[in-house]
């Protein structure tokens, strides 16, 4: 078997939010189906499919009730195996998300678990409450808090104990140091791995063991995570899917992963050890944060750019990302989606499909979408937003300041519908939308930007084809040459071919003198001498190789 998901791009579908057929405001299936066109004149070749289970969507469909069967708002199992073939006929490759860190509770395992005399019982994490010394009161099993601003255990009255939930109470944690567990995942692997999609990315997965359930160490955020963050436990079971499953199949793997350095990444990803074959990591989309990721700060290209080089060189093959389902839009984050949106959206196109790994562009990312126009959190459908600005309520932020980090980070920035045309809700469905639609999809979408040669999209097309004929784009080693408060410049290499990308985040012009043959700019001029012009990004194939 090739590693063939190294020569390709992939691009994240968000179900809901991509293109709906029957009216009913949510994306489907037979949307996707419709827009594989689209997809492969683009140049994409991995379509990742964010869960289409069977799901009350509590957590819009990571919380999974049912892992072999589709969700009725995105179709039938009849589409998702006819999505399958006539992907694979335009050799598009399928990755489905594999949300094994937690079901939801109203999975049969966990109906069935509330019975302590059930066999499933210990398929999640019970546990009794503490004793409440004089009061009498019961208290949680231990200290721990989870990673959508609440404690993580929640009380059954059925049960007479606790379950633990690093996420939502209706995302119970699953035990993996239950050997049935892990049997019961490896099931559902092979289920669709037959039916012939090509690989899996696995959600919040290194934390999916836990070594313990003692107290942790109190912390701002998420008290325990010493006790289940890339844990010893997690490598093995990683080990044993890849012997047992995946080495079957001509398929690849890549985790999402929190909380990791470049050495625990490695752990991850090091090919020599037989785990995962790529992993997202956070640290770049972290360097405008402080503490968490709601506390922003500045964005400072030169740190952003020093980060992305630092895992550049720490892993032997990067997922590349700038955006994603849980992520702000990137323009309206690194770039600037007022003055300069077309630019600043073509060089951030530039420096993501230039590295070295497997870029992943997420839908709308190739016209340039901006961040949500919402102006209140009644228009707010995410779980994880509306617990945040809870939180931060009873803290007696001000309300201005809440609204500011729901509006700057929240993730239903990134789930407004896909922008298709002009018309009625973007073209994304005639019928009332889940979200609210960007009323920017007037001026910010396929249509236009398809008949549009200088477009976003008709930049994206070309940078993407550019790439998938280059060896040294595809391949070709990692090299950073320069990196200043607006500048990033680095170099890929392949044998006696140079190619060097010229990043620019000035919002002003700048010089980088270099000689070589110009591949490509975002400002479609025909040679280059050293200027550059506001957000410009261009492609140098060198003259000197040394």
């Amino acid at each position: 078997m090739t590693n063939w998901w190294r020569d390709k791009v992939a691009y994240q579908i968000y179900p809901r939010s991509f293109q709906d057929t029957n009216s009913d405001g949510i994306g489907d299936l037979r949307g996707i189906i419709k827009r594989l066109p689209y997809l492969k004149e683009l140049g994409i070749g991995i379509l990742w499919l964010s869960p289409v289970y069977q799901s009350p969507n509590d957590d819009n469909g990571y919380d999974i009730s049912d892992y072999r069967d589709i969700h009725p708002d995105f179709g039938t199992m009849n589409d998702m195996d006819e999505l399958i073939e006539l992907a694979r006929h335009l050799d598009i490759r399928i990755i489905m998300d594999m949300v094994i860190n937690h079901t939801s509770d109203e999975h049969e395992w966990f109906k069935e678990s509330r019975n302590p005399a059930s066999p499933y019982r210990d398929y999640y994490i019970w546990r009794p409450g503490k004793k409440g010394g004089l009061s009498g009161k019961r208290k949680l099993p231990n200290n721990w808090t989870s990673f959508f601003a609440e404690d993580c255990w929640e009380y059954d009255e059925q049960s007479g104990e606790y379950y633990l939930h690093l996420f939502s109470k209706k995302q119970p944690d699953l035990n993996y140091r239950n050997p049935a567990v892990i049997e019961e995942v490896k099931s559902i692997m092979r289920f669709w791995l037959d039916k012939g999609i090509s690989g899996f990315r696995f959600d919040v997965i290194n934390v999916i063991y836990k070594n313990s359930l003692e107290n942790g160490r109190k912390r701002f955020i998420l008290t325990g995570r010493e006790h289940y963050v890339s844990c010893e436990g997690t490598h093995e079971i990683l080990r044993d899917f890849r012997r047992t499953v995946l080495s079957e199949y001509d398929c690849f793997s890549v985790g999402e992963s929190v909380m990791v350095t470049p050495k625990t990444a490695a752990d991850l990803a090091d090919p020599t050890r037989h785990e995962l074959d790529m992993l997202f990591s956070f640290e770049h989309m972290e360097t405008d944060t402080v503490i968490v990721k709601w506390f922003r700060r500045r964005f400072a290209p030169k740190r952003f750019c020093e980060t992305i080089a630092k895992w550049q060189n720490a892993l032997e093959w990067n997922a590349n990302y700038l955006e994603n389902h849980d992520q702000p839009r990137s323009v309206s984050r690194f770039g600037d989606d007022l003055r300069f949106h077309e630019e600043s959206a073509k060089m951030l196109a530039t420096l993501l499909l230039c590295l070295r790994g497997t870029p992943f562009i997420y839908q709308g990312q190739e016209i340039g979408m901006t961040n949500f126009d919402f102006t209140s959190m009644e228009q707010i459908e995410d779980i994880e937003s509306h617990n945040v600005y809870r939180l931060a309520s009873r803290l007696h932020f001000p309300e201005r300041f809440r609204w500011n980090m729901i509006r700057l980070v929240g993730r239903d920035n990134a789930r407004t519908p896909m922008q298709w045309s002009a018309g009625h809700c973007g073209g994304f469905t005639s019928g009332k939308p889940w979200i609210g639609v960007n009323e920017n999809h007037i001026k910010i979408n396929v249509e236009s930007q398809t008949a549009n040669p200088d477009s976003i999209l008709s930049y994206y097309k070309k940078l993407i084809s550019l790439r998938n004929g280059s060896e040294v784009l595809r391949s070709g080693e990692f090299k950073a040459i320069r990196i200043s408060k607006d500048l990033f410049v680095y170099d890929r290499y392949l044998d006696n071919e140079k190619i060097t990308v010229i990043v620019s985040f000035s919002k002003t012009f700048s010089r980088y003198p270099i000689k070589g043959e110009l591949l490509l700019s975002t400002y479609n001029r025909k040679d280059f001498d050293g200027s550059l012009m506001p957000y410009e990004a261009v492609l140098i194939r060198r003259e000197d190789l040394t």
